[in-house]
């Protein structure tokens, strides 16, 4: 490890345990990002962008490679857990950041309980005698318990899971091709990627809206700097190919499945949540329809969730130690070298938002949350390019033109693309949620808690002239 990444410069001791490598911040990714996520969004994304799934995804996956630079920039001024909220701050400015923190809470703290609900109601549909809440308690009870242990057991389990999960996708490729070939569904056709007769930018940008979800969990690995054997170099790269071949298997899968469609033009009007099954079991009959619904549920509510509350938890930890939130979520277990607190706090309210959006009719709450994690992370990644700009190129002065100026303005520029194409009521959640974020800023400056990371602030500028 690199003196200039030790996090005592910062002002902080090292309390989290280094450890984990290069593959396992890849699988980290791979596994949060979810392999298979497109087989429970891609009836709307096909719907919304036209019958162009696969465009959308690319576009989506050029959007987040652009991202990724931009963590790369920061990840490497300030490596430490807290993500945007801590190159926002410390890039920009101490306010900035936690603003930019509190939006990007929208998508953490809410994505659980967004994932362990699609997973219990996909497997309350399998055994009705449990109801969803039921499942949820399950699938929160074993994560909680796994997370607790450690990072090196959550990392252990998260490579298994992804196994299955790249078992089940190739099985569904590879039966899908040979259905093809077999003369089933349309043939092999471009349609999927680019159709003259519905296409326009609007549409797809509003479908990346939706798209994106499958990608959000990619900047999760920063998450893991300070445990990160390789800093953050390490980190950088394990983004770069996260994205990358998660990109690559979001395009194969939504191409086969689109292939597969049995009545397009009915999924253009419904955008059937069922659609990857349907398509599933039109190349392979039903046991390959409930192989990739079961699948789903457990990808959903086992593996993803299990990086995500790793994720949030460790921002929560970032946010606590620097005092803009209750400080028992700093608290670490010293056996284990793991945020306890914030693990159990995300546990809870992951069972509350739960419970509470399963109750809402006609998949409601499903909706609502998809929503409210994909504008917070949209809100918080522009933001991120702007702490790019503002660090190297205005204060430091960096003749890295490309770097630091080109490139976080275009992934800035798709993104606000993205913002205003999205679900109006996504649109009206995210402004009400940094309303309430700017009254909770106001209050801790009226208490006398102003933001404040001038240590790192200044360790950050150190060397950044150079390209």
């Amino acid at each position: 490890m690199q003196p200039q990444e030790n996090v005592e410069q910062f002002g902080y001791r090292q309390e989290l345990r280094r450890g984990v490598g290069l593959t396992d911040l890849v699988f980290y990714g791979l596994i949060f990002m979810v392999p298979i996520a497109p087989f429970a969004i891609f009836g709307p994304v096909y719907k919304i962008s036209g019958g162009m799934p696969v465009l959308a995804y690319l576009v989506g996956m050029v959007a987040m490679l652009f991202t990724a630079a931009s963590y790369t920039q920061m990840v490497r001024a300030f490596p430490l857990s807290g993500s945007v909220y801590n190159y926002a701050g410390r890039g920009i400015a101490p306010p900035v950041g936690f603003m930019t923190g509190w939006a990007i809470l929208l998508d953490y703290l809410l994505v659980p309980s967004l994932l362990y609900l699609v997973a219990s109601v996909a497997m309350n549909n399998s055994v009705p005698e449990v109801p969803v809440w039921g499942w949820l308690l399950v699938f929160v009870a074993v994560n909680t318990l796994i997370n607790l242990r450690g990072i090196r057991m959550t990392i252990t389990l998260t490579k298994v899971l992804i196994t299955c999960e790249l078992v089940v996708l190739g099985l569904f490729v590879l039966i899908g091709i040979w259905a093809l070939l077999q003369g089933e569904g349309h043939g092999f056709s471009l349609s999927p990627l680019f159709n003259p007769d519905t296409f326009s930018w609007p549409v797809i940008f509003a479908a990346v809206s939706v798209a994106v979800l499958s990608f959000l969990g990619f900047d999760g690995i920063s998450m893991l700097v300070e445990e990160s054997a390789g800093g953050s170099a390490q980190v950088s790269r394990a983004m770069r190919l996260a994205l990358i071949l998660a990109g690559l298997l979001f395009v194969v899968q939504v191409w086969v499945a689109a292939l597969l469609v049995p009545d397009p033009a009915g999924l253009l009007a419904s955008g059937s949540e069922s659609a990857f099954y349907d398509a599933a079991a039109s190349a392979g009959g039903e046991w390959l329809r409930h192989v990739t619904s079961t699948a789903t549920a457990i990808s959903w509510g086992l593996a993803d969730t299990l990086v995500a509350q790793v994720a949030v938890s460790r921002l929560l930890y970032a946010m606590a130690r620097d005092r803009q939130l209750p400080a028992f979520l700093a608290k670490v277990s010293i056996k284990h070298s793991v945020p306890a607190n914030a693990i159990l706090f995300v546990s809870v309210l992951s069972v509350g938002i739960g419970v509470w959006a399963a109750q809402l009719e006609g998949g409601a709450g499903v909706t609502l949350l998809s929503s409210l994690v994909n504008m917070g992370g949209l809100i918080a990644f522009v933001v991120l390019h702007l702490s790019v700009i503002v660090h190297y190129r205005i204060r430091g002065r960096s003749s890295d033109f490309w770097s630091h100026l080109v490139m976080p303005l275009v992934g800035m520029a798709i993104l606000i693309f993205v913002i205003i194409n999205a679900n109006i009521l996504a649109q009206r959640v995210g402004l009400i949620w940094l309303a309430v974020g700017f009254v909770v800023l106001g209050v801790l400056y009226a208490r006398g808690r102003r933001p404040t990371l001038d240590d790192g602030e200044k360790a950050g500028l150190t060397g950044i002239r150079s390209p």
